[in-house]
């Protein structure tokens, strides 16, 4: 399935992005994902999230196999002047139908990699404590920076800790 999939930067949005982009993300929504949103999550709601992504010093990535958007990343420029050589990872996002594949793996890839060619030396991001997104941080070579208790909260009321993580890039 690897050889069908495709990686791009998407400089602007249209409607049929759009449309794909809200169907990722109530998918990961309902399946629980700690993405900003709480379950249900309607379209509307969804369409004009991604209808203001990308925008100024916002970076978006999307993995689509055979044409059908199943994983997005977006990378934050720091545009603060004592900022400037760092950037924040944030919605990193696989379909659940999808997971397991190494979409994530390859989107963190290429947003590490448009981070270099920005001239950022430093990426931080955070994710919910006990979620599987912690070993694959950890994997490509994040280190915690510590954690905050209470931090979101889920569809449930309960509230949980995030972790946050930094790389420093070479």
């Amino acid at each position: 399935m690897e050889n069908q999939m495709t990686i791009v930067q998407l400089h602007s949005v249209d409607d049929e992005h759009i449309a794909e982009l809200s169907e990722l993300l109530i998918a990961v929504v309902e399946d629980g994902a700690s993405i900003g949103f709480l379950p249900p999550l309607e379209r509307s709601e969804a369409a004009e999230y991604w209808a203001n992504v990308p925008g100024p010093g916002v970076l978006l990535f999307a993995a689509a196999i055979e044409r059908r958007i199943v994983g997005s990343v977006q990378l934050h420029l720091s545009a603060k002047a004592n900022g400037a050589h760092r950037a924040e990872i944030a919605k990193l996002m696989t379909h659940p139908q999808y997971r397991r594949l190494g979409i994530g793996r390859m989107l963190m890839r290429m947003a590490e990699e448009q981070a270099r060619q920005e001239g950022r030396s430093l990426l931080v991001l955070d994710t919910r404590e006990g979620d599987a997104s912690n070993r694959l941080y950890v994997s490509i070579g994040f280190t915690p920076a510590g954690r905050i208790p209470r931090y979101a909260r889920s569809a449930n009321g309960e509230l949980h800790a995030t972790v946050f993580y930094y790389k420093e890039l070479s």
